[in-house]
């Protein structure tokens, strides 16, 4: 076992490392301080935790964006099929299984060693209404498109530190991502608000769905893009659901009654920045040509 740093508060003390591998994508390492255990990715390039558990509280969500995962609930309070691209540690799809017990659940995750360690280290395991595929997220995405497969609640969390799965941000990939929408559902893209493509992002998002709200913490460097096929709902609504569902999330750490005021459908990114296509690519402007 080594020790390694790995984002904690000033004064913590230093995190040992319990496991480490490397995957056909990516450097993987599990570290653990005191009841803490986090899963990392390639952490020799200063990556922070990708997520954490508390071993002795392991319902509680500890990261800020996996629990804003949830704020789509605020639009869609009974979805019956949901779809989470990315595993991690396994956490958002775990609690999408306790809280909707007859809902189908699948997650994709392009990483089989992810799916090892977060079963080995996490607690996760597929539950009866929950099945793990393990492949890419989009061509799983587009033939559901071809079947004509509709899902509720889709949560795209396939982003980690200096990982960005290009052909997961244009616009040709919305557009399969809405043929998979019913006008209720509701897309959670969990992103980055500090992003140099936050700009080129947002007009790719607007393009493909209008309006969005736009979720953004002070204490996280993580945006949520929150959005659905028919108009968004009004402020009254989002308070009466987030006061409905309250005592539910309050076993996970999910502060829902404080996410309606920070939905924001504010335009505040550069409106004449290009779209994001399969044919302009991303990594360009990462390259800065």
């Amino acid at each position: 076992m080594t020790a390694v740093f790995c984002s904690l508060p000033p004064g913590s003390v230093t995190a040992e490392t319990i496991h480490q591998e490397r995957s056909k994508y990516r450097d993987i390492t599990v570290t653990e301080v005191g009841n803490r255990r986090c899963l990392l990715f390639n952490v020799h390039r200063g990556d922070r935790n990708q997520t954490c558990i508390l071993v002795n509280d392991k319902q509680r969500l500890v990261f800020d964006y996996t629990r804003m995962s949830f704020a789509g609930l605020l639009l869609n309070d009974r979805p019956k099929r949901i779809l989470v691209v990315g595993l991690g540690g396994g956490s958002i799809p775990l609690t999408f299984s306790e809280l909707f017990p007859d809902a189908q659940i699948d997650v994709v995750e392009i990483d089989e060693a992810v799916l090892s360690v977060a079963k080995k280290f996490f607690f996760f395991e597929e539950t009866e209404n929950m099945k793990v595929l393990v492949e890419d997220g989009r061509p799983f995405i587009k033939r559901a498109g071809i079947r004509r497969e509709k899902y509720d609640y889709i949560v795209l969390d396939a982003f980690s530190g200096d990982y960005i799965p290009e052909h997961m941000l244009t616009r040709e990939f919305l557009d399969e991502v809405r043929n998979i929408m019913q006008p209720e559902s509701v897309l959670v893209a969990n992103t980055f608000s500090t992003s140099r493509l936050y700009d080129h992002e947002s007009v790719t998002y607007q393009r493909a769905f209008g309006e969005f709200f736009n979720f953004k913490l002070p204490t996280t460097g993580n945006r949520i893009i929150i959005t659905q096929l028919e108009p968004l709902p009004p402020r009254n609504q989002l308070v009466a659901k987030a006061q409905a569902f309250a005592d539910r999330l309050e076993k996970y750490g999910i502060p829902i009654l404080s996410y309606p005021s920070r939905l924001s459908t504010r335009v505040d990114w550069n409106m004449s920045r290009r779209q994001l296509t399969d044919q302009y690519a991303p990594a360009n402007l990462l390259r800065g040509n």
